[in-house]
């Protein structure tokens, strides 16, 4: 059952040195005040699993927090590069960093296996592809039935899984609306999901269709308004293109990128503080 926490206290109980975590959330609700509260208190060694690793694993990456990249594109997009990403793989800082490259599809059909308590997907894909060539995880089963040569690969269960929602009730039941990505496998997926949302409210008033998430599927719901930020939050703030545009200068040198984190993530106290001191430095 989830209990209604801060971020900070989610974070310190339930995230420790050494998990697998994914931060999911695709185009928009994505969880960026948790990857800020994970650089808050330091942890390390952590295996990053996400579809479209973004700025969330750029800073994580770089803050010196990962041990393993599981995902299956990386970049920022409509930008370029993710420039803390490369600087681990190419050149190993601020360490070494394993990589574990998926398609789309396989990590999608991931997700869903785990979330169907499944050893691993089947799925039919990569003919042609050099993936399984760098990855031995992708493997090939022949299906019993018909013959068909079917690519298979382990399931996806991460100790814990971040998202970020518009609502939550005080009953810690959470709605989701809008693109939905993987949200829902993943947070089903995980043995410990942790969910950020704009607001907490008294009903929900889930509208016919909507992906809502039971409290009895989640650990802990924190209340942080603007968590997605700058991705955006369908229904309650627009995506901040300037941020994803002024991220590659930031990012691309390694003291620009450490002068960053230290103002604005290790040198405030929550998100709501790192919002104030952003907003301060653009007047």
């Amino acid at each position: 059952m989830a209990e209604i926490l801060s971020l900070g206290e989610a974070v310190s109980r339930f995230i420790h040195d050494g998990d697998s975590i994914a931060l999911e959330g695709f185009t928009h609700l994505i969880p960026t005040a948790a990857a800020h509260e994970l650089i808050r208190q330091g942890r390390r060694d952590l295996t990053l699993i996400r579809m479209t690793p973004d700025l969330v694993y750029d800073l994580l990456i770089g803050a010196g927090c990962a041990k393993k990249l599981v995902f299956s594109w990386g970049g920022n997009p409509g930008v370029g590069s993710l420039h803390r990403l490369r600087d681990a793989v190419e050149k190993g800082w601020p360490q070494p960093l394993e990589i574990e490259e998926h398609s789309h599809a396989d990590m999608a059909n991931a997700y869903v296996a785990g979330a169907s308590g499944l050893p691993f997907a089947v799925l039919r894909a990569y003919a042609g592809s050099d993936l399984p060539k760098v990855n031995p995880l992708i493997k090939s089963v022949t299906c019993p039935f018909t013959g068909e040569q079917l690519a298979a690969v382990p399931s996806v269960r991460p100790d814990v899984t971040v998202i970020h929602a518009q609502k939550a009730d005080r009953k810690g039941n959470v709605l989701i609306q809008g693109i939905l990505g993987v949200q829902k496998e993943a947070a089903l997926a995980a043995q410990r999901c942790i969910v950020t949302v704009e607001e907490i409210v008294d009903e929900l008033n889930a509208p016919m269709n909507a992906c809502v998430l039971p409290n009895w599927a989640l650990t802990a719901v924190c209340l942080v308004p603007g968590g997605a930020h700058p991705s955006y939050a369908h229904g309650y703030y627009e995506r901040d293109n300037r941020f994803y545009q002024a991220w590659d200068p930031i990012a691309r040198d390694r003291e620009s990128f450490n002068a960053w984190i230290d103002t604005y993530i290790r040198g405030t106290a929550d998100f709501a503080a790192y919002q104030a001191k952003l907003q301060e430095a653009k007047q």
